[in-house]
C-alpha cells in the first residue's frame, strides 16, 4: 500500500510539473516559431533535432543506467559501488562530448561553402550543447534514484526552457535584437548550462553521507553490458521521435521540418502523463522485479496503464479538434501542419494504451532485447517515413511514424509478456477483469 501511495503522490507531482514543463515548451515553440519566422524556426528546430540524437549518444545509456544502479546500490548499503558508477559515468561521458565537438566542428568546416552561414554556425554551438544536456540527465537520473522527483525534474523541465524564453523576451522585446537560430542556440546552450549547475546542487545535497568516505569500487563490466544497450535504445528513440525533421531537413525542407517538428511538439502533449508515471515507476520496477513481486508489478503496470489512457486520450481530443487553432498562434504559416498533428495525436493514444512498456524492459535487465526491438523499429521508422515523405510530404512524415510506432509497441508487448509473463498496458487491464 505505502508503495501504492509513494507511486501516486509521486506521479501527481511529475504530472504537475510535466504540464508546466509542457507549458513553457508551448510558449518557447510559440515565442521563437514568431520571433524567428518560418525558414529560421525550421533551421533552429532541424539542428535541435539532430543535437539530441548526439546527446543521447554521448550520454552512453547512463541517464537510465544510472537510475537502475544507483537505485540498488543505495538499497544494498554499497556506497563503493555507487560511488564507482558515478564516477565511471562521468569521465566517459565527458571523453565521448569531446569527441563529438570536434568531429561535428570538423565535418561543418569541411562542408564549407555548401551550407548557409545561418545553418552552419546553429550547427556549431549546438554541438557544444550536447555534452551539457548529456551531464544535465545524468545528473536529473541520479537524484531521481535518490528521491528528488521534483528537484530532478524542475531543472531540464522548467529551468531550461524557462531561461531561454527569458532570453528571447529580453533580446527581442528589451533590446531589440533581430534574432535568428544561431542566436537562439547560443541562448539554449547557456540555459542547459544553468539547468545542469542546479540539478548538480540538487544531487550533492540528495547523496548520502557516506558516499564521501567510501572507497571507489568499479563493476565496470556490469555497467557496459548494461549502458551499451541502453544507449542504443536512447538513441534510436530519439531517431524514432525526430526521424521526420531530419529526413525533411535533410533533402532541403527546412520550412516543413519546422512545421513538423511544431506539430509533433504539440502530439506529445498526449504523453506527458504516461511519462510522468514512468518518472517514478521506473525505479519501482527495478525494486519489484529484484524482489520477485510480479504479482504487485502488474498491478502497477496496470494502474499506470489505465492513469496513462485516460489522461492521453482526453488531451488528444482536445488537441484534434483545435488543431488549426492552435497552430495559427504561431503563424499562418503553420497551420498547414494540423493534418500531421491529427494523425500523430492518434499514434500517441495507442502507444499510451500499451503502458511504460520501455521503462519495464530497461529495469528488469532486458536491456539488449529492448534495444534490439527499437533499432529495428527505429530502421522501419527511416524506410517508411523516405516512401511516405516522397509521396505525401508533411503528412506523409507523420503517417511514416505512426506506423512505426505501432508496430514497435506491438512487438514490445509480445516479448514482454513471454518473457516475463507480464500483461502490457491495456490488454492487463481486460485480462485482470
Amino acid at each position: 500500500m505505502a508503495s501504492k501511495r509513494r507511486l501516486a503522490y509521486g506521479s501527481a507531482a511529475a504530472f504537475v510539473i510535466f504540464f508546466g514543463s509542457a507549458g513553457l515548451a508551448f510558449l518557447t515553440q510559440l515565442l521563437l516559431a514568431r520571433v524567428l519566422g518560418p525558414e529560421s524556426f525550421g533551421i533552429y528546430a532541424y539542428v535541435f533535432a539532430w543535437i539530441s540524437v548526439l546527446a543521447y549518444g554521448a550520454a552512453l545509456g547512463f541517464q537510465v543506467a544510472l537510475l537502475r544502479f544507483v537505485s540498488v546500490y543505495e538499497s544494498d548499503s554499497a556506497w563503493t559501488l555507487l560511488r564507482g558508477v558515478i564516477q565511471y559515468s562521468e569521465r566517459r561521458v565527458g571523453i565521448v562530448g569531446l569527441l563529438v565537438i570536434m568531429i561535428g566542428v570538423i565535418g561543418i568546416m569541411i562542408r564549407g561553402e555548401t551550407i548557409v552561414p545561418e545553418l552552419s554556425t546553429t550547427f556549431i554551438i549546438g554541438f557544444l550543447v550536447v555534452p551539457v544536456w548529456a551531464f544535465l540527465w545524468m545528473r536529473t537520473a541520479t537524484v531521481r534514484a535518490f528521491g528528488g522527483v521534483v528537484t530532478a525534474l524542475a531543472p531540464e523541465r522548467i529551468m531550461r526552457d524557462g531561461l531561454l524564453i527569458a532570453f528571447v523576451l529580453f533580446a527581442s522585446l528589451g533590446l531589440k535584437w533581430i534574432l535568428d537560430a544561431s542566436i537562439v542556440m547560443t541562448a539554449t546552450l547557456a540555459s542547459t548550462t544553468l539547468a545542469f549547475c542546479t540539478a548538480h546542487v540538487a544531487m550533492r545535497k540528495l547523496r548520502p553521507a557516506m558516499i564521501e568516505t567510501a572507497e571507489v569500487e568499479y563493476d565496470a563490466r556490469a555497467w557496459r553490458q548494461a549502458a551499451l544497450p541502453l544507449l542504443v535504445v536512447g538513441a534510436m528513440d530519439a531517431v524514432f521521435n525526430r526521424t521526420g525533421v531530419l529526413l525533411l531537413g535533410w533533402v532541403g525542407e527546412t520550412r516543413n521540418a519546422g512545421i513538423y517538428g511544431l506539430a509533433f511538439s504539440i502530439a506529445f502533449l498526449a504523453v506527458l502523463p504516461r511519462t510522468a508515471v514512468d518518472t517514478l515507476f521506473a525505479p519501482a520496477i527495478a525494486r519489484l522485479y529484484a524482489g520477485r513481486q510480479l504479482a504487485e508489478l502488474q498491478a502497477l503496470i496496470i494502474r499506470a496503464a489505465s492513469w496513462s489512457l485516460c489522461a492521453a486520450a482526453s488531451i488528444a481530443l482536445v488537441l484534434a479538434v483545435m488543431a488549426e487553432y492552435l497552430l495559427s498562434w504561431f503563424g499562418p504559416e503553420y497551420i498547414a501542419g494540423a493534418n500531421a498533428l491529427r494523425i500523430l495525436l492518434v499514434g500517441q493514444v495507442i502507444s499510451s494504451s500499451l503502458g511504460s512498456q520501455t521503462q519495464v524492459l530497461a529495469m528488469t535487465g532486458h536491456e539488449r532485447n529492448s534495444a534490439t526491438i527499437l533499432a529495428l523499429s527505429a530502421a522501419a521508422n527511416v524506410t517508411i517515413s523516405i516512401f511516405m515523405i516522397s509521396q505525401f510530404g508533411l503528412t506523409g512524415a507523420a503517417w511514416g511514424t505512426v506506423i512505426s510506432l505501432v508496430l514497435w509497441n506491438l512487438a514490445m508487448a509480445v516479448f514482454i509478456h513471454r518473457r516475463l509473463g507480464l500483461w502490457p498496458g491495456i490488454y492487463g487491464i481486460i485480462r485482470s477483469q
